[in-house]
């Protein structure tokens, strides 16, 4: 192995990649799990509405990227279509509710939303749900 080379650790890339997509989504989760149950709840919801078009709107259309598409990332289900969710999800997190804020506040959305396109580009990977049905 040759550390200061270009070229991708191959056989190593299957298990990085999975640590990529479980811990992102695993992380994601633990964001989306609070939002459900404040869903659940019932009562009055205070959550930002960045989109007008509604604060519980807004409030399920978060619980369904971060919780419901985190976890279908996280086993690799269906992994492209549910990144598509947390990307913007994570952008309107950044750039609206966190628009004006200095950069330290908005960088971990940033960094879930460069961490999900890699996951849109790559798909699941070997290592994946997807992959045992033959969808990867």
């Amino acid at each position: 192995m040759k550390i200061f080379s270009s070229k991708p650790l191959s056989g190593f890339y299957p298990i990085a990649y999975l640590l990529l997509r479980v811990g992102s989504g695993a992380a994601m989760i633990t964001h989306g799990y609070p939002k459900f149950m404040k869903l659940l709840e019932g009562g009055e919801i205070k959550f930002a509405d960045p989109l007008g078009v509604g604060v519980l709107p807004s409030l399920i259309l978060a619980v369904f990227a971060e919780l419901f598409c985190a976890v279908l990332v996280t086993l690799g289900l269906f992994t492209r279509a549910a990144s598509v969710p947390l990307i913007v999800t994570m952008a309107v997190a950044a750039f609206v509710v966190h628009g004006d804020d200095p950069f330290g506040k908005k960088e971990l959305a940033i960094l879930y939303l460069l961490t999900y396109i890699m996951i849109f580009a790559a798909g699941s990977g070997s290592l994946s749900v997807d992959r045992l049905h033959g969808k990867a």
